[in-house]
């Protein structure tokens, strides 16, 4: 059965077609493809998950954080960055798409051509995701741990509503900063540094 979690501003809906078993890889392909107006992911259990669009002033910050890390990666020139619409299919199976990411050049490098084409078969080195109003905070912290063990070295969830700024790591416990200026990604991205002036 494939069930589909369609996201609204207060509870998930859940709707069940039991006709129609769990999505392939190549069939939730087609799926996506045939809905490229929906934000779309799928958890490690095969649900698939339809988000609602950003809302105007997340998709806003959400652009700055993607100039601010592609402005470093250009000038860094050891990886790829990506924005919210690059999805990527995790170790465990998931297809999770971070608000923004980075993966090492020599890594990215080693995919083919079909690969880069579809939800790449990768884990990013490093994510952002930005909590906007409708999102729960323990589901993005979920979904952060989820990063961390596909194998994301540095992961931040930025919330701004607490103005807050969760820090994931491997084998640590997230450090969570209380309104900061600015956040470094620092040892993974040298030199990057996140102006949350411009994210609050």
């Amino acid at each position: 059965m494939t069930t589909l979690l369609i996201q609204t501003q207060s509870v998930p809906l859940t709707v069940n077609l039991p006709a129609i078993k769990s999505m392939t890889v190549e069939q939730f392909y087609e799926f996506c493809q045939a809905n490229p107006d929906l934000r779309i992911e799928r958890n490690v259990s095969g649900e698939v998950i339809v988000m609602p669009p950003a809302f105007s002033d997340t998709g806003n910050r959400n652009f700055k954080i993607a100039v601010q890390l592609g402005n470093w990666a250009e000038q860094d020139g050891t990886g790829e960055p990506f924005d919210s619409s690059a999805g990527f299919t995790l170790p465990n199976g998931a297809t999770r798409s971070p608000d923004a990411s980075w993966i090492k050049l020599e890594r990215w490098n080693a995919l083919s051509e079909e690969q880069k084409a579809s939800f790449a078969p990768i884990c990013p080195d490093f994510v952002i995701e930005l909590r906007s109003k409708s999102d729960r905070l323990n589901e993005l912290q979920s979904k952060m741990q989820e990063y961390i063990d596909n194998g994301v070295t540095l992961g931040w969830l930025i919330d701004r509503k607490n103005r807050k700024v969760h820090i994931y790591r491997p084998n640590r416990e997230p450090e969570i900063l209380d309104n900061p200026e600015t956040v470094s990604g620092e040892p993974l991205l040298p030199g990057f540094v996140l102006q949350m002036e411009k994210i609050w």
